[in-house]
């Protein structure tokens, strides 16, 4: 018998400061939920799916200075400086890049705070959660304690229950430039890691952001029984810019016509039944995040005649949600407004991004999956999920040769300023 679904993307705003603290992020994320709370249904299981590392400027965590520099190198070195005491540790004996080194460092603080407030949320408002994604290490369980894996970091996706249990994560396989190192230097998954799982909302299959344009990746989830494609996002250039990642040889297209080639295409030539593909909004620091979330699937005789689309691209059917773009206009006239959106623009529209939410109802036939077995990792943070076990807090480590270090790296990090002015 067919099921029905209740499937909401939200589609968020960000700026830094709602990182700086524990209550900052917290309330970021519940106005998220308090976005999709409209939507929800109140007959059918509901799904809520949020955006792309999400979690990723937890980073900025106590670091108001880093914040206030307004760029991401600056902000960069600045909190690097500031938690050198636990920084500098894995740095020299993991041999990682600082940022990689930074982040590890502040790893177990802001895994703690990201699973107990996609918990609570999950909870409170009764939603299978897709809690977008985030910087995330793999842990083991050891008594009563997670123990980070080795020095992997991963673009990581968690999925919640109603009641607040941990039905599974994914790792983000295909990288982007920036994801990669010289940028927030990530560790890409692996292909056969990636699986299906069985829940009343769909067989629910993760591929983040890049995954989703990936044949890898679609054929893998798609073979595992997919019926609910899952593609959390934020894209960090303008939406109605060119296309940043393209084949060797060719000639970059309007970036929302590349994106047909992602959730669209796969519903489009049913690889997978739906798809959801949440995208974030707003200026973080000097990067610019923007895009149109959408629900795509089999029509239904549910989309109005002639359908939807991204901007600068023509109506097609196939959209059963779509939130609106800034503004219409010739594509000369979008391009414009794309580029006064974005960071360091100094016009008066800059930031004014558009946040909200979109819903489709799914059908769905009967689960026959049987939930695949949890991983060490999933294992650990349902421990830790539970009350079980704990994340212990990274020590203070001075010394000696960490103060010469602060003291070094102050320098240099003057130095850079200066050079910059």
């Amino acid at each position: 018998m067919t099921r029905t679904v209740r499937a909401v993307a939200v589609q968020p705003k960000w700026h830094a400061h709602d990182f700086l603290n524990a209550a900052a992020f917290e309330r970021w994320m519940k106005q998220q939920l308090e976005m999709a709370r409209p939507h929800l249904s109140a007959t059918h299981p509901n799904l809520v799916v949020l955006t792309e590392l999400n979690g990723l400027p937890l980073v900025l965590r106590g670091g108001a200075l880093a914040a206030a520099s307004g760029k991401f190198e600056w902000a960069a070195a600045l909190l690097f400086v500031h938690h050198l005491p636990q920084a500098l540790p894995i740095l020299v004996k993991e041999k990682v890049s600082p940022i990689r080194a930074l982040q590890l460092a502040r790893a177990n603080e802001n895994a703690a705070l990201y699973l107990k407030t996609c918990q609570k949320l999950a909870r409170e408002c009764g939603v299978y959660l897709v809690s977008g994604s985030t910087p995330m290490p793999h842990y083991q369980l050891c008594g009563t304690r997670l123990r980070r894996e080795g020095r992997a970091l991963y673009n990581q996706t968690l999925i919640f229950a109603p009641d607040g249990s941990l039905i599974g994560s994914a790792d983000k396989v295909h990288l982007t430039p920036d994801e990669q190192a010289g940028g927030v230097d990530l560790t890409p998954g692996k292909l056969e890691d990636l699986r299906v799982f069985p829940t009343p909302v769909g067989d629910l299959g993760v591929a983040i952001s890049l995954d989703a344009f990936r044949a890898d990746v679609i054929g893998k989830l798609m073979n595992g029984g997919c019926t609910v494609l899952l593609q959390p996002d934020a894209n960090g250039s303008p939406w109605t810019g060119k296309e940043g990642i393209y084949p060797a040889g060719q000639q970059p297209r309007d970036q929302p016509l590349a994106w047909l080639e992602s959730s669209w295409q796969v519903t489009d030539g049913n690889q997978i039944r739906y798809a959801v593909n949440p995208m974030v909004v707003g200026n973080l620091l000097d990067m610019t995040f923007d895009g149109q979330s959408a629900i795509t699937g089999p029509d239904e005789g549910e989309v109005t005649e002639g359908g939807l689309s991204y901007v600068m691209t023509p109506p097609r059917r196939g959209f059963l949600a779509l939130l609106p773009w800034v503004s219409d206009g010739t594509p000369q006239e979008l391009r414009e407004v794309g580029q006064q959106l974005a960071a360091g623009s100094g016009h008066p529209l800059e930031n004014a991004y558009l946040s909200g939410a979109v819903h489709a109802d799914l059908h769905l036939p009967p689960s026959t999956l049987v939930p695949p077995p949890a991983t060490p990792h999933e294992r650990a943070l349902t421990a830790f999920l539970e009350g079980q076990a704990s994340l212990p807090l990274s020590p203070l480590r001075w010394g000696w040769a960490a103060l010469l270090t602060l003291l070094g790296a102050s320098w240099w990090l003057i130095r850079r300023l200066q050079r910059r002015k």
